[in-house]
């Protein structure tokens, strides 16, 4: 749906974006993920047509970007980080001229559509305030169901939960989740919040100072930074009997303890097949299992590091 070859940027000899190439399947989900100026925004003005590429290529939902930028941008919906709404205007009379901007002359039509819109957001029953006396998540809503009102077969959101907070945040990805499923639409998510990939992306890009890093799974992301795999067991009691049985065991490469805590952290190789040999082993030694825990790095962790890495090699 979505594919890009060496697209490039310059603003004179800065290089915001440079000779990034990637490919997004159709309904799928496919997450910007790097730090404010990592060239993330750039490179989604450039897939929208909002903004020329200096060299490089692209295509959106099988429209060259160079040479069908109007075709392109009646395939593509856009919010952008800080989106416009008129406030004067009440939720309906904003989704109406909008549908009407974007071709959708049949009155019954439009109607239909934006009530179904408005009720899959739950703002039907605020469809007659005007836009100013809404709350910043309820006119992020309103900004998203703007971008989807012409049924796009590709979305771009640009930082859809930026400034929210923690609640609306988490009420703006719920209903990201049930857009991609309501709408069947291909979403480029950007974001720097790690939460929204987690949840909601298929794969991620990785971006960082106009470059990709890496492209893959959100887990694949994590293995990436993986330096081995843990697994917490929560004992009634802790015992030297159990922490040298474990220490003698083939499949336990290190075991680590905190003081007054009745818990182990017990790092293996292979978590599947060590997970059960542990298990008996600390059974055998007389030890009360209450429960047993597979740890991984965390999507913000492993974030972090490949920022890092990628910060220490410039230097």
């Amino acid at each position: 749906m979505i594919e890009a070859v060496n697209l490039t940027r310059k603003y004179g000899n800065l290089i915001a974006v440079d000779n990034v190439s990637f490919k997004i399947d159709k309904g799928e989900v496919f997450g910007f993920l790097g730090p404010n100026g990592a060239g993330k925004t750039t490179t989604i003005r450039m897939l929208a047509c909002l903004l020329s590429s200096t060299h490089g290529t692209a295509t959106v939902a099988g429209y060259d970007t160079q040479k069908d930028p109007i075709q392109v941008r009646k395939s593509v919906g856009i919010l952008t980080e800080n989106p416009s709404l008129y406030e004067r205007l009440t939720a309906y009379e904003n989704m109406d001229f909008y549908a009407q901007a974007y071709g959708i002359t049949d009155f019954v039509e439009r109607k239909k559509r934006i009530q179904e819109l408005l009720e899959l957001f739950n703002l039907w029953d605020r469809r007659n305030d005007k836009a100013g006396t809404f709350s910043k998540g309820m006119k992020q809503k309103l900004a998203i169901i703007r971008a989807t009102v012409h049924k796009p077969p590709v979305l771009f959101l640009d930082e859809p939960t930026a400034g929210l907070d923690p609640e609306s945040a988490k009420e703006i990805r719920d209903l990201m989740a049930k857009l991609s499923q309501h709408e069947k639409c291909t979403i480029l998510l950007s974001t720097h919040h790690l939460e929204d990939a987690e949840k909601l992306c298929n794969r991620v890009m990785l971006m960082n100072k106009g470059c990709c890093l890496l492209i893959g799974k959100p887990d694949e992301l994590r293995e990436k930074t993986s330096t081995g795999q843990v697994i917490q067991i929560d004992l009634t009691q802790i015992t030297n009997t159990i922490l040298q049985t474990l220490k003698n065991s083939a499949y336990v490469k290190e075991v680590n303890t905190k003081p007054c805590e009745t818990s182990l952290w017990i790092s293996v190789e292979d978590i599947r097949m060590a997970t059960p040999e542990i298990v008996k082993t600390i059974v055998e030694a007389n030890g009360q299992i209450l429960g047993v825990n597979m740890l991984r790095v965390s999507l913000e962790e492993a974030y972090l590091k490949l920022i890092k890495a990628e910060g220490a090699k410039t230097q």
